[in-house]
């Protein structure tokens, strides 16, 4: 079993920032993957980013060039960095663990608000 916690969540103003973490109990080290996923009202859960077990990362569309993610091995944490922030960002955020090709843990989320 994983636990996923995510933070960094929060109200911010269009054009702002925000850094979400995902801190993992396990060794994100050894996962197949981490991703970042995002459920706004109304709507399905989307892929946003993932970074695979040798760094490579993915990025949807609508967020590439203002999201960046990470990891930090040494701290078993994935960060999320959110830049130029839109309104249509607001979601709650959810990490996701990818141990392999058939198990995968999620996080319990956390929500982020762009409004001004």
């Amino acid at each position: 079993q994983v636990q996923l916690v995510e933070s960094g969540g929060g109200l911010v103003q269009p054009g702002g920032s925000l850094r979400l973490s995902c801190a993992a109990s396990g060794s994100i080290f050894s996962f197949y993957a981490v991703g970042w996923y995002r459920q706004a009202p109304g709507k399905q859960r989307e892929l946003v980013a993932t970074v695979a077990r040798g760094g490579d990362t993915t990025y949807a569309d609508i967020v590439k060039g203002r999201f960046a993610i990470s990891k930090d091995n040494a701290k078993n944490t994935v960060y999320l960095q959110m830049n130029s922030l839109k309104p249509e960002d607001t979601a709650v955020y959810y990490c996701k663990a990818q141990i392999n090709l058939l198990v995968a843990y999620w996080g319990q989320g956390t929500q982020v608000t762009v409004s001004s």
